[in-house]
C-alpha cells in the first residue's frame, strides 16, 4: 500500500521595518494574507496561523515578501500609494461585505460603525460589523482603522488605539 505524505502548505513571512513601523507581513499563493499590530511579537502571526491554517508551516522569506514592503513603505511615509497585488482575505460572506465596505471608505476619511452596518444592507448589525471588522487579517491594507464611533471616538482596533491613532493622523496630513 503506498501512502503519501500529504503535501505541506506554507505561508511565508517577513518583517517590515521602516522608521516606528515594525509589522509582520505573511503570504501564500493566494495572495497578501495578513498584516500584524505594530511592534507586536511573531507570536501574533503564529496564533492567526493556528486558528485558520492549522496544517500549515510558517517559513520565514524576506525576498517573497519584498514587493509587498515595498508597496507599504509609500504609505507608512505619508503618501496614498494604492496597493495593487493580490490579496487572499478568507471569512464569511458576511465578513468579506464588511471588509469591502472598508475598502471603500477614501483615503483620509472615516466611518462610523454604524455607517458600515448601513452601508452593506444590515443597519441593525452594528455589533457583528464590529466583530468582522476585528477579524480583519489585512490591517492597513482593509482600511478599518478608518472606523471610528458613532460620537467620533477612537475605539476597538486590533492593533491598538495608538496604531490606529497613527494611521489616521499619517491619512490627515498627507491629505
Amino acid at each position: 500500500m503506498n501512502r503519501s505524505k500529504p503535501e505541506t502548505k506554507t505561508i511565508y513571512w517577513s518583517l517590515l521595518q521602516h522608521g516606528e513601523w515594525n509589522l509582520h507581513l505573511a503570504v501564500h499563493e493566494g495572495g497578501l494574507c495578513f498584516i500584524g499590530s505594530q511592534n507586536a511579537p511573531l507570536e501574533e502571526l503564529e496564533q492567526w496561523l493556528s486558528s485558520r491554517y492549522p496544517q500549515w508551516e510558517l517559513e520565514r522569506s524576506d525576498n517573497m515578501l519584498q514587493p509587498y514592503a515595498n508597496a507599504l513603505i509609500p504609505y507608512l511615509s505619508g503618501g496614498s500609494a494604492p496597493f495593487d497585488f493580490k490579496l487572499h482575505l478568507q471569512g464569511t460572506p458576511f465578513q468579506e461585505s464588511v471588509w469591502q465596505a472598508l475598502c471603500d471608505i477614501p483615503y483620509g476619511q472615516t466611518r462610523s460603525y454604524s455607517e458600515i452596518a448601513v452601508s452593506i444592507g444590515k443597519p441593525k448589525a452594528v455589533r457583528a460589523v464590529g466583530s468582522a471588522i476585528g477579524a480583519n487579517p489585512l490591517l492597513i491594507i482593509v482600511p478599518c482603522h478608518r472606523v471610528i464611533g458613532k460620537n467620533g471616538a477612537l475605539s476597538g482596533y486590533r492593533g491598538g488605539i495608538d496604531m490606529k491613532t497613527k494611521l489616521l493622523e499619517l491619512e490627515q496630513r498627507a491629505t
